[in-house]
């Protein structure tokens, strides 16, 4: 790439970028990132099957939802608790990790709808009427003021909302923040649990996402008789840092774009995609035959398999191998880079690559199921609704 230079992804020329020091995770496979990593290695969808979905809401349906807990600490609020507990993790693994807080830990939350479950119940349920203690469960503050006191952070605290991007978008975000002194260190969590089956049938009549057939089946990204995707629910957190003695993966860099097209459909030269992934490759310093993995938004719908297909082939001259885990997931809509990006992260310190088992015939660089990992660089796209594209930088730390 014009204007870059060679670089390579040791730990000693990695060390002045921003690192992954801690990971939390709440998904469909369970709490805790170990349920996430054990889940992608077993090759099967975190989805089961949930009644009251369709257009009747009268057939069960495919939905790879935060599994609630069995707990008297659990409290009212899935949504609140999935939050808390990730960022709990992800602050407990960090410093077990030898992360060194500095003075200004800022917050970033990557949202797009909020507690779902909750605002549908306050208006359906509850008339629109509940104590002032229970209503303010529902404003978007108070997961980030709740987390501000509990661990005693005073940098700034900020929503990021970018439709499926999100998670990408803060971590860029984030990144920022570390470069201009803004924050010493960054608390990054992205979440979305919206799996009800009013937000959903309104995706399933765009044509977009699908609930009456096995996610395996129905969501098959690079691969012929896709029919779109597979629904999710998260809660990621990462503790993001230049101070860790152990951290998982470095941010190289990252760059984000507007299609300025459309509020769905991705316009069709893919022109910002390709714009938004050249500068994230300059941020970072990175030549496209650097990049030895793909890690593609792969939501299964046509049209980012043909942008995705597209970038590959023009960009890398299809290079780099693909990695798509939204069929094991489920597309957790603002939570969905942060769900890919833990994996990449976790594969990284475990040397192996994850992606869905190809179950028809596929593009011929899509990893099936999970194999031996190499010390490669990886490009992370995020393609989000509204047209916001993403993408972001990831190198292994040897």
């Amino acid at each position: 790439m014009p204007g870059t230079t060679p670089t390579t992804d040791t730990a000693e020329q990695h060390q002045d970028h921003m690192t992954i020091a801690g990971i939390g995770a709440v998904t469909g496979y369970g709490w805790g990132r170990e349920a996430l990593w054990e889940g992608l290695l077993s090759g099967k969808p975190a989805a089961r099957l949930y009644p009251g979905y369709g257009p009747e809401r009268d057939r069960p349906g495919w939905v790879a939802r935060v599994p609630e807990l069995d707990s008297e600490d659990f409290g009212p609020s899935i949504y609140m608790h999935a939050i808390l507990e990730s960022v709990r993790e992800a602050v407990a693994d960090a410093t077990a990790r030898g992360w060194r807080r500095g003075r200004t830990v800022g917050l970033l939350h990557a949202i797009v709808l909020g507690n779902v479950y909750e605002m549908r119940d306050f208006y359906v349920e509850d008339g629109g009427s509940r104590r002032a203690r229970d209503y303010m469960r529902l404003l978007p503050s108070t997961p980030n003021s709740m987390i501000m006191q509990e661990f005693g952070f005073h940098g700034p605290a900020m929503n990021v909302t970018a439709a499926c991007s999100s998670a990408n978008a803060a971590l860029i975000t984030a990144q920022m923040w570390l470069a201009q002194g803004v924050a010493d260190d960054v608390v990054v969590v992205a979440t979305d649990l919206s799996g009800t089956a009013d937000m959903v049938n309104h995706f399933e009549a765009l044509g977009a996402a699908i609930t009456d057939e096995e996610p395996l089946l129905a969501c098959r990204p690079f691969q012929t008789g896709s029919r779109g995707f597979s629904w999710g629910e998260a809660s990621t957190a990462f503790v993001v840092t230049r101070e860790a003695d152990r951290p998982y993966a470095a941010v190289l860099g990252g760059a984000m774009s507007n299609d300025g097209h459309h509020v769905i459909s991705v316009e069709p030269s893919h022109e910002q995609i390709f714009e938004c992934v050249r500068r994230a490759l300059s941020s970072a310093n990175v030549r496209p035959d650097e990049v030895a993995y793909l890690n593609a938004h792969g939501s299964g719908t046509q049209q980012c398999d043909d942008a995705e297909t597209a970038l590959l082939a023009k960009m890398f001259d299809d290079r780099p191998q693909v990695i798509a885990t939204k069929p094991l997931t489920g597309h957790c809509q603002a939570a969905s880079a942060g769900v890919e990006v833990a994996g990449v992260a976790l594969g990284y310190e475990r040397g192996l690559v994850v992606s869905a088992p190809i179950v028809s015939e596929a593009h011929a660089r899509l990893v099936d199921g999970v194999i031996q990992g190499t010390d490669g660089l990886t490009l992370k796209t995020a393609l989000g609704m509204g047209g916001n594209n993403s993408a972001l930088l990831l190198g292994p730390i040897s």
